[in-house]
């Protein structure tokens, strides 16, 4: 099916674009009362990451309601670890909690690897009744939790603001740490090829606990495993967002992948000397979303000055916050395309 809107393809492929592409992460989300109505039907968040309409249902609302130029579907990082046989719950206002976590390589030799990818299928017929709907309209980004950032919870069993008990793996049992990474990422990459068979145009990585590696371990317990997925994947193009990890984003540069994340904590101007000629995405404050309308414009268009309106997507530098004003968000979506109109 040929897109209407490949805007976003585009640019992830360096290739020239008439105006910049928007999305942010965490569209499909709390910020839209629609979804909201959603929720409040369920038991919670994960009936309807499980639910392949309601999934598909709730990754369309950006689309239709905001204009954004894609569409990523609903679901969650921690799917893997769950499908690998570590259930999770997802704690309201605390987020998610693992009843059971691993400590030794006995708990690592119980766990599934590439086969769990099986156990996913809601994940893969929610993108597909996605791409159905869509119809062409805009690409539909897939994505994949990193394998450090799923080894973190897996470890820890909960958010952490150190994740010492992960990170104590990496330094005392550096062996038992590569034996579960390799798992979760042969899981990672079977995962994310039968979401490119399911529909996915573009795939995201979010190696979302990054920053709080040392750069010696960021290479070794992330970076290499990175890079194998996005070797095992050449059919789409592939962006990796290393939350925290501007440190080694020259490093990054060289991963065979299309487009690096930034988050708000590197200039655009270091950011672009840094990548390359590397696709940026990213990279505005969630909380210059709460501004007032003429400050979100003024901040939006600073930020496409500063990275240009070639090899990039408009993005923020980490997920939208849930108490954010939607129509703040549809101000932000109008202000990259008004720069872009201007441009």
């Amino acid at each position: 099916m040929t897109l209407q809107n490949d805007l976003l393809l585009r640019a992830a492929r360096g290739e020239k674009t008439e105006r910049v592409p928007v999305w942010l992460m965490r569209q499909a989300g709390r910020i839209l009362p629609e979804y909201r109505a959603v929720r409040e039907r369920l038991s919670g968040f994960k009936e309807l990451a499980t639910t392949p309409t309601l999934a598909a249902e709730v990754t369309l609302q950006p689309v239709d309601l905001l204009g954004v130029d894609a569409a990523i579907i609903f679901s969650d990082i921690l799917v893997i670890p769950e499908a690998m046989g570590l259930p999770y719950d997802m704690i309201e206002a605390k987020g998610p909690s693992f009843p059971k976590v691993v400590r030794s390589q006995n708990d690592i030799d119980a766990l599934l690897g590439k086969e769990a990818a099986e156990h996913l299928e809601y994940v893969y017929e929610a993108l597909k009744i996605t791409k159905k709907e869509l119809n062409g309209r805009v690409p539909l980004i897939g994505f994949a939790g990193a394998p450090w950032t799923i080894l973190a919870y897996m470890v820890e069993g909960s958010g952490s603001k150190t994740f010492s008990k992960a990170k104590r793996m990496l330094y005392s049992e550096p062996a038992m740490a590569h034996a579960l990474l390799r798992k979760i990422t042969d899981a990672t990459i079977a995962y994310l090829k039968r979401q490119v068979l399911s529909g996915a145009d573009m795939l995201q990585l979010f190696d979302s606990w990054a920053g709080i590696l040392s750069p010696a371990l960021f290479e070794e317990f992330s970076l290499n495993y990175i890079r194998e997925i996005c070797e095992a994947i050449p059919e789409v193009p592939v962006t990796v967002f290393a939350k925290g990890a501007n440190f080694a984003l020259s490093q990054q540069a060289k991963l065979p992948c299309a487009t690096l994340g930034v988050d708000w904590n590197i200039e655009p101007e270091e950011a672009r000397r840094l990548a390359g000629t590397k696709t940026l995405q990213g990279n505005l404050d969630p909380c210059v979303l709460y501004a007032s309308f003429k400050e979100i414009e003024s901040h939006t268009h600073a930020m496409i000055r500063s990275f240009g309106t070639q090899r990039y997507i408009a993005n923020l530098g980490h997920g939208v916050y849930a108490d954010t004003n939607a129509d703040h968000v549809r101000c932000f979506i109008d202000a990259v395309k008004s720069y872009s109109n201007k441009a």
